[in-house]
């Protein structure tokens, strides 16, 4: 069928046909094509909504499915009708969805149902163990137990059982070889997206773990909400990726001054800090000693927002619990909303990362690296102004001003959150910049090999960057609190570093004619043996004090060992002087060859 035919379809003909080809691996072989942009571009004009719905729909969507859900262990995958059957004869069961994980490995079961109150029904016929050396605790993690006697009833066929990886973690290995079998870089990188983003089972459980939180405090606090937010909810998250959660006790309840009727309440004593840290302190036992499943709970109670970490061992996830960080809910919304004006957005960021991980620019522990998130920042800032091509995203400020009154989000601490959160308001904006990934790949690179670092700052407000209020080495603005740096922690070292590996790429990327072994991004993450530089210092990003630090054998005087830090910074300033030679001698021979 040709293009011209296809764009006849009707509506609905048409999306159906996107939908098929979107399941189709071999259709990405399409994506760097006219024709391919052209069904994009209609699919956004007659389907948008389907494709861009706001963060406050996705958020409302998840944790309706989540008040829909009950989480069953069973023994095995095969154990799934018979589960099916028993829930089904209490309610009936919507779809169902399996998961492994563990080395042995433990099998689980969401299972979802039509409505909130079918889950009351099914909790309301589920008992406890025989034992008395439990804490008879009410939740929606269950296991499902052998019967006591043959059951007779007819298996029914779990016709509605979805089976996915769950929170298994695709081999590296795996990774790499769908990358060498695609069919162009822009491939490559929509390849590496699909492959280790979050998947649709892991978030679910990430819901289900902040509902387990809202149903434990619900008899205190009917009002209750327990809000995920960062990578798990904001599309940037990928497999594996730690859980952050906000607690709120007393969420969207209404006040009336016609009621005379009003509770009896606790006056709070203390500072508002005082006060968080000790409700934070008493939820930590709540958490560690009657909810099943989180176990390693760990109170950081100091730190500048107080949180809670613990791990929830049933759904397998890491989390960060803390009562006042709203702005983080409303910074997932921003950067939910920047990854649903253009499906190339979210590839790109992905890709990024990866590179980053790869030469040994971020790191998992908080350090004076960049981080993952100020990476993404810098991507979507040179979304917004790419080069010679339209702006692919739009800046903050316009967002603000096109911002309507439901728009309008103010948190306790007087931060002004507002701006526009539907992308649809926006279309026309979003049909103007037509680069394949690889072109904005490439782009990227360029784009901070040439950066000004001393004198400007990455800001996403203005759609184009600042001049620096500071001397910190890198300054991104953040985009809701505009008086902090989110990369201050990034030092001088860090950052010589980040433009050294910007211009490798940018050669890597420039230096490729012909496909090899390891070819496209897979070169972007293994560039530096290709071509013969030393491979990333990983092992000199964290420096334990006793690295650092040596008390002689009298005890008394402590000498201070700064030859490694200076060896390493002397390294990466004649690394960065070799590849900025040869990126030059490069220049000129293509010249000379013109």
């Amino acid at each position: 069928m040709s293009i011209f035919c296809i764009l006849n379809l009707k509506n609905s003909q048409f999306c159906k046909l996107i939908d098929v080809l979107k399941c189709l691996k071999q259709r990405q072989i399409y994506a760097n094509s006219t024709s391919y942009r052209s069904l994009s571009q209609r699919l956004g004009e007659i389907n948008g909504k389907q494709n861009s719905a706001t963060f406050h729909d996705v958020i409302a969507n998840r944790k309706l499915e989540a008040k829909r859900s009950i989480l069953v262990q069973v023994q095995s995958a095969q154990s799934c009708k018979e589960l099916y059957t028993y829930c089904n004869a209490i309610t009936p069961v919507k779809q169902m969805f399996h998961y492994s994980t563990g080395v042995e490995p433990l099998h689980f079961i969401i299972v979802e149902f039509s409505k909130e109150a079918d889950v009351s029904n099914v909790l309301s016929q589920s008992t406890y163990a025989e034992s008395l050396q439990i804490v008879p605790v009410q939740s929606l993690f269950l296991w499902f137990k052998a019967p006591v006697k043959k059951n007779k009833q007819k298996v029914l066929k779990a016709a509605k059982l979805q089976i996915e990886n769950g929170t298994f973690i695709l081999n590296e290995d795996d990774v790499r070889h769908s990358l060498k079998e695609e069919k162009s870089v822009s491939n490559q990188m929509l390849s590496l997206y699909n492959s280790i983003k979050l998947n649709d089972i892991s978030t679910r459980l990430r819901f289900i773990v902040a509902r387990q939180i809202e149903t434990a405090l619900s008899g205190l606090f009917p009002h209750v909400v327990v809000y995920p937010f960062g990578s798990s909810v904001n599309g940037f998250g990928r497999m594996g990726c730690d859980l952050d959660l906000v607690l709120r006790l007393n969420e969207n309840q209404s006040t009336s001054a016609d009621s005379r009727l009003v509770f009896h309440s606790k006056a709070i004593t203390a500072s508002e800090r005082s006060t968080s840290q000790r409700h934070m302190e008493v939820i930590g036992d709540l958490l560690q000693l009657f909810l099943p499943g989180c176990s390693h709970v760990r109170r950081i109670l100091q730190a500048r927002v107080p949180i809670i970490k613990f791990y929830q061992q049933l759904a397998d996830v890491e989390c960060d619990l803390s009562m006042s960080n709203m702005s983080g809910v409303h910074m997932s919304n921003l950067l939910h909303l920047m990854g649903e004006f253009d499906s190339r957005v979210r590839p790109l960021v992905f890709t990024v990362r990866k590179w980053a991980a790869e030469v040994g620019l971020t790191n998992s522990h908080p350090g004076r690296w960049i981080t993952n998130f100020s990476l993404g920042l810098m991507v979507l800032a040179f979304l917004q102004k790419p080069g010679y091509a339209p702006p692919v995203l739009p800046g903050l400020n316009l967002l603000i001003k096109s911002a309507g009154p439901e728009d309008t989000f103010i948190t306790e601490e007087g931060i002004n959150c507002t701006f526009l959160r539907n992308p649809e308001r926006m279309l026309d904006f979003r049909r103007l910049n037509t680069d394949s990934l690889q072109s904005l790949l490439e782009q990227f690179f360029v784009h901070y090999s040439n950066f000004d670092f001393s004198m400007k700052a990455v800001c996403l407000n203005e759609g184009s960057p600042v001049t620096k209020p500071d001397h910190s080495p890198l300054y991104i603005v953040n985009p809701l609190e505009q008086g902090l740096n989110v990369s201050k922690n990034v030092s001088m070292e860090e950052l010589e570093r980040l433009k050294m590996e910007m211009r490798n790429a940018t050669w890597i990327l420039e230096s490729q004619e012909v496909k090899g072994m390891n070819w496209g991004v897979l070169s972007l993450f293994d560039g530096r043996r290709k071509f013969g530089m030393s491979p990333a210092p990983r092992q000199a990003k964290l420096l334990e004090v006793s690295t650092l630090f040596e008390t002689e054998s009298d005890g008394e005087r402590i000498e201070f060992k700064s030859g490694q830090v200076e060896r390493e910074i002397s390294h990466v300033k004649s690394e960065t002087k070799e590849n900025i030679k040869q990126i030059e001698m490069k220049s000129r021979r293509r010249k000379s060859r013109r």
